[in-house]
């Protein structure tokens, strides 16, 4: 996450990987720290290194980011960090490009790159939704992305808002401790295991969008919701009951959609993120749609950019499968002619 690779770099045939995080693991290492091997989403092993056995007690913030490091070790990979890359801009006309400029906020400022390999995932980029009244709540609004405990929360009314992994972990977590109450815009789907061909048909759903210049959406989104062990312990506990979502935000609490008042103290937004590709914008690639259209891993629009974490490849065995490709289309390309 939250990195930007020029393949190659300045020197022909070489590459280099510029990454905004100050040490390895990317967004894993901004996880709560209740967040363990038992409750994570499962992890993919990175090529040709397995994932250590671990405690299911174990951080996930502590032991990735160490396994990422490892993997870098290993490999001996040229990462230069902390560096933010900036704008990524054509050398050139479109169609009559002589490459890609990659700005970046550290030295040398700038790399001029054949291609570029945008991994930036989504963590810095949380989704805030936009409903009325949201500026005049008293209380405290946050994000996922800045949640660190749930003892922050002791003896407060929490609302939580959303319906993904994240929402149903942290009302478990913090329903334990305060009074809580759960909205979403939709009624959730739930399953007790995963349909048949659910997760391909999904990828391939989102797939079609990302080709189509459509915004990517969630491949777990389109599955439908599991009774994880979380899931079943609030329900157990009768804290898993799912309201609709409010209509407005007034200054010390939500008005529901019967006219009904919701006193609350904290609002959490457990609702998504959003591909972290500002800095492509330079480039030009979102259709009035808002999407960049993307097949294989590779901007249709601009050959010689490659997204990986975004459509269909937003989990670590997409990711690990669209990088594959990329470096194997890279090297393809690099062997014949320089794309248009």
């Amino acid at each position: 996450d939250d990195g930007a690779a020029g393949v190659p770099g300045d020197a022909p045939g070489t590459f280099v990987v510029l990454d905004a995080e100050s040490a390895p693991g990317g967004a894993w290492q901004h996880r709560w720290d209740s967040l363990t091997m038992a409750t994570v989403n499962h992890i993919h092993e990175l090529p040709g290194d397995p994932v250590p056995p671990a405690d299911p007690a174990a951080r996930a913030n502590a032991l990735l980011p160490a396994y990422f490091a490892d993997y870098e070790a290993r490999f001996a990979l040229p990462i230069r960090r902390p560096v933010r890359v900036r704008r990524v801009e054509r050398i050139g006309e479109p169609g009559r490009a002589r490459g890609l400029l990659v700005r970046t906020d550290g030295a040398p400022g700038t790399w001029r790159a054949d291609f570029v390999v945008n991994a930036t995932g989504t963590w810095t980029s949380p989704r805030w939704p936009s409903v009325p009244g949201m500026r005049s709540f008293r209380g405290r609004q946050l994000h996922t992305h800045d949640y660190v405990s749930k003892d922050e929360f002791a003896g407060q009314r929490v609302v939580i808002v959303g319906m993904g992994v994240s929402a149903t972990q942290l009302l478990a977590e913090i329903s334990t401790v305060a009074d809580t109450l759960w909205v979403t815009r939709r009624e959730p789907r739930w399953q007790d295991s995963a349909a048949p061909g659910a997760l391909a048909e999904s990828v391939r759903g989102v797939d079609e969008r990302t080709r189509a210049g459509l915004p990517p959406g969630s491949v777990v989104g389109a599955t439908g919701m599991h009774r994880s062990s979380w899931v079943r312990e609030a329900e157990t506990r009768g804290v898993l009951v799912r309201h609709p979502m409010f209509m407005a935000v007034e200054p010390d609490g939500v008005r529901m959609p019967d006219g009904s008042f919701e006193p609350a103290d904290v609002i959490l937004w457990a609702t998504g993120f959003r591909p972290a590709i500002r800095h492509l914008a330079p480039l030009r690639l979102r259709t009035p749609a808002g999407g960049i259209r993307v097949a294989g891993g590779r901007a249709l629009d601009e050959p010689r950019l490659f997204l990986l974490g975004y459509g269909p490849s937003q989990s670590t065995v997409g990711a690990n499968r669209a990088g594959r490709d990329a470096v194997r289309a890279i090297l393809a390309d690099l062997a014949g002619p320089a794309p248009g």
